[in-house]
């Protein structure tokens, strides 16, 4: 694979020190730590291989990735890993993208209340979905559904959204027959936006009751309840966009979605222009033009592409990728087996993987000559430095 012209790690490592010095009060350890493994990645800080082919003599170096989740670098191996798992929950149905996003007032106080907000984007995203669902006046079905959290808009700005990848069915409330969505339409969206509104609006008061939310700044007046109240009043009015995309071309056409969605990062090093005096520039994708108008440049200054960069860090432990009903981890492989036998869709025979008949194919490939490499040495990580030189030679 033929590196980027530029990438974050590079933007990083170029200006990261300097801006973590200027910025070290507003900086959480979850940013510091994204920020160190990006800039560390695939370098000899964090150790390697050298590799060797027996063929043409070529050597070469690899270093490890950091497999941080927020890297623009190592997300790949981890996304066909992840599909592959995937493969076996394909049904013969037609399958729905719908996005559950929500307004900017809530978005901006969703940065210093990561956990709280996003948390309830999912709970309440799948709970409308489900209870929609199991209506008998629109789908009276139990379905399933892979939820996937993104935090950005094209612009790296904190957009927080839900997309959602589902079946175009369900099974029936008894368990005994699948229940087929009509052809081209899933459910209705104007149902799932005013619930899915109310539900949060309901929940975020609770929240904030409880005193689980935090504010600052301009929102600190929110933290009085009766504020609260009058903030949220035109929240209740205006309209929350849930939207659902027409049907997938076939059940394969998920994955493909997939894979470009469920592990992707703010940003991709293939979307960097260049870094100069001037700033950052980059392109991004304008969704309120039409056509090719839609793609354009943008320029930020180093400082503020960095700060947009670190908006979108998750807490420590969030899972961004969730799945829900007969697709949750619980029961669902027998729950699929069920749903293939009211399908009359065989059961697919076991696989006998080439590991089992011959021997495992070498993973590093020569790039002169494409025969397989070997190990010949392997590379120690560096230490990493606890405590200043000062500290750590303090009596």
């Amino acid at each position: 694979m033929v590196r980027p012209a530029l990438e974050v790690a590079d933007i990083f490592r170029a200006h990261g020190t300097a801006w973590r010095q200027a910025q070290h009060k507003h900086l959480s350890l979850g940013q510091l730590k994204v920020m160190s493994a990006i800039e560390q990645c695939r370098t000899s800080t964090l150790g390697g291989h050298v590799l060797h082919c027996p063929a043409c003599e070529h050597d070469e170096i690899a270093y490890n990735s950091c497999r941080n989740r927020h890297c623009p670098k190592c997300q790949a191996s981890t996304a066909k890993r992840w599909l592959e798992a995937r493969q076996d929950d394909l049904l013969p149905v037609d399958y729905y993208h719908l996005v559950f996003t929500l307004p900017a007032p809530i978005s901006a106080i969703a940065y210093t209340n990561k956990a709280v907000i996003y948390g309830l984007l999912f709970e309440l995203a799948a709970e409308t979905l489900h209870t929609i669902a199991a209506d008998p006046k629109h789908l009276g079905a139990r379905i399933g559904a892979t939820l996937v959290l993104h935090t950005w808009g094209s612009a790296l700005t904190h957009h927080p959204h839900i997309h959602g990848i589902v079946p175009g069915g369900g099974l029936s409330l008894d368990g005994e027959q699948w229940v087929a969505c009509k052809p081209g339409f899933f459910l209705s969206v104007r149902v799932l936006s005013r619930l899915f509104r109310r539900r949060f609006l309901e929940e975020l008061s609770k929240a904030q009751a409880a005193g689980q939310l935090q504010f600052f700044g301009e929102y600190a007046h929110l933290a009085d309840a009766v504020a609260f109240a009058d903030w949220l009043a035109p929240l209740k009015k205006c309209e929350w966009v849930v939207y659902a995309k027409r049907p997938f071309a076939r059940p394969e056409a998920v994955l493909a979605y997939l894979s470009r969605y469920t592990h992707r990062v703010a940003i991709a090093n293939s979307r960097l222009i260049s870094m100069d005096e001037q700033g950052v520039t980059f392109r991004w994708k304008d969704y309120r033009a039409k056509g090719k108008t839609r793609h354009k440049t943008m320029t930020l200054s180093t400082d503020e592409f960095i700060r947009r960069f670190l908006l979108h860090v998750l807490p420590s432990g969030f899972h961004r990728i969730r799945h829900y009903g007969w697709l949750a981890n619980t029961g669902r492989h027998d729950k699929l087996t069920r749903i293939r036998e009211l399908l009359y869709v065989a059961p697919e025979e076991a696989k006998v993987t080439e590991s089992s008949t011959e021997s495992v194919q070498a993973v590093f490939m020569c790039p002169d000559c494409g025969a397989p490499m070997i190990i010949v040495e392997i590379l120690a990580r560096k230490p990493l430095i606890r405590a200043s030189p000062q500290q750590r030679g303090a009596p």
